[in-house]
């Protein structure tokens, strides 16, 4: 790309928009951004491939457990998904075929991982610090997204275990479980696809579960070639099918955020797919959760169960505690002897790790600033952080619906963001205004008070360390996109360059500040 300096050999590069993670949120950002008319930005990417969590998601059984058809951008629809609920490799295959399909390429940065960026208040830009060189940009688009950074638990004896460990993110493929006896964490949503498939090839298979999970049956079966042709020839069945997938999920929301007690019916149903395929009266009660389901990601799959059931497998109905020797240790003092230890035990989400390299305004990082929990003006804007916006920033995540229709509904708002800012004209930033973010806040948290998420008697990982929902936002994927069709200036202070009045007298200058 051309430099942007006036000849200054030292000066460095400087773009109009930096875009931080190329999974579907940067690269919706990417797309979004030339289909605004800006074409000066990069995409920085601390991989060497695009694909977010779905390209570090690898693990044996990896799929989504929103439907395809949902699960893909609104402008880039694909009549072509092979499964109603599509594996990681045709997701990941997407997210290439989109980076190609709009041009992205040129403007991504791969091995690029941002080390710091910095809110220079004079000159009114952000100064980054990448693991490939350092820039400088007007606004920053942080889309790291929630799901990037495993989380391993610190187990004692863990570092001296003579075996094979691995988080579920970093699966080691090189390793084979072929006859091994291997202990799987967790029993979430990495874990209830793992154990399916590693379930016949091992000797053994030990599952540490600190607690059960609700699953329903996963109704997913193969998009044959005559439904695809139909989506190819005639595009707007594809729009049809999305948005029933879309209404279906809409109405359900209601029972989540307003009524958790209409979701007995499911629990029933849940409840049902577990006896057809638990037979034995005391796995059924390991199993069976005591708070209400919702409260923790609901889990889909048909072959979890029947998986569990298998006579080479063992559930422990608690956590791990320590690791000795090659022995692992439940909270319960069962033990085991292992080859190999899986962690599906998640991500920081509630503990972004961007936060620590991003210092705004005041010279505070993000993380000190967001050390009482996370919040963001309409998801997107944290006061003290000019012209930086995140996407999937706190209280975004959906509980039941599509992630991506949440990531254009953010996209909306910085297309109007950066509309905003040319007719402000001139070297210009916004900073959302405190009062603003906690209007917003508190509006999120009282309506969160009443949904499954708080009241469903769960610890969940859309809890931060003080117990509040950070992650989840109370209400529909329409009544997101509303509250994020426009900027409203009156949210956010605007801020200017101090004037410099010497550029226009001197002669010499040639340009005008």
């Amino acid at each position: 790309m051309a430099e942007h300096g006036h000849g200054h050999e030292n000066e460095h590069e400087h773009v109009r928009v930096a875009v931080v993670g190329s999974g579907f949120g940067g690269l919706g950002a990417a797309v979004r951004l030339r289909r605004e008319g800006i074409t000066d930005f990069v995409v920085l990417e601390r991989a060497g491939s695009v694909g977010g969590t779905w390209r570090d998601n690898s693990y044996p059984g990896c799929a989504c457990d929103v439907p395809s058809h949902l699960y893909s951008f609104s402008f880039a629809p694909n009549p072509d998904w092979p499964r109603s609920f599509s594996g990681q490799e045709h997701i990941r295959a997407y997210l290439e075929h989109v980076t190609d399909v709009f041009g992205l390429r040129p403007h991504i940065r791969f091995d690029s991982e941002v080390k710091r960026m910095a809110w220079d208040a004079e000159r009114l830009r952000w100064d980054i610090e990448t693991s490939s060189g350092s820039l400088s940009a007007d606004v920053v688009v942080s889309a790291t997204g929630p799901l990037s950074d495993p989380k391993i638990p610190d187990v004692p004896g863990l570092d001296t275990f003579p075996g094979k460990v691995f988080h579920s993110a970093r699966w080691d493929h090189d390793y084979d479980l072929r006859g091994k006896r291997v202990a799987m964490v967790g029993t979430g949503a990495s874990a209830i696809q793992i154990v399916p498939s590693i379930q016949p090839l091992v000797s053994r298979l030990t599952l540490l579960q600190r607690t059960p999970a609700w699953v329903l049956p996963r109704v997913d079966r193969a998009i044959g070639g005559a439904e695809r042709a139909v989506h190819r020839a005639l595009p707007f069945t594809t729009r049809m099918r999305r948005g029933l997938l879309w209404g279906v999920r809409e109405l359900q929301v209601q029972a989540f955020t307003k009524h958790p007690n209409e979701l007995g019916l499911v629990e029933r149903l849940a409840k049902r797919n577990m006896a057809r395929a638990v037979k034995d009266p005391a796995l059924r009660a390991k199993l069976t959760p005591d708070y209400r389901i919702g409260c923790k990601r609901i889990l889909l799959s048909s072959t979890y169960y029947p998986a569990l059931a298998q006579p080479n497998v063992d559930v422990v109905a608690s956590g791990l505690s320590e690791v000795r020797g090659s022995t692992v240790v439940a909270a319960d003092g069962t033990e085991a002897e292992v080859d190999a230890i899986v962690f599906g035990t998640g991500f920081h989400v509630t503990d972004m790790p961007i936060a620590e390299r991003v210092v705004g305004a005041e010279g505070r990082t993000l993380a000190e600033t967001w050390a009482g929990g996370m919040q963001a003006l309409r998801g997107a804007s944290a006061a003290g952080f000019p012209n930086w916006m995140t996407i999937i920033g706190p209280n975004t995540g959906l509980g039941n619906s599509s992630m991506i229709l949440m990531i254009e509904s953010q996209l909306n708002y910085m297309a109007d963001y950066l509309r905003q800012l040319d007719v402000l004209g001139g070297r210009v930033a916004l900073d959302a205004r405190p009062s603003a973010v906690r209007a917003w806040n508190h509006r999120v948290q009282q309506r969160m008070k009443r949904t499954v998420w708080n009241t469903g008697g769960c610890t969940s990982w859309y809890l931060d360390a003080n117990g509040r929902n950070t992650t989840i936002w109370p209400g529909t994927t329409t009544e997101f996109r509303r509250a994020t069709r426009h900027v409203d200036l009156a949210e956010y202070t605007v801020l200017r360059a101090p004037a410099q009045k010497t550029a226009v007298t001197r002669d010499d200058a040639g340009v005008t500040a």
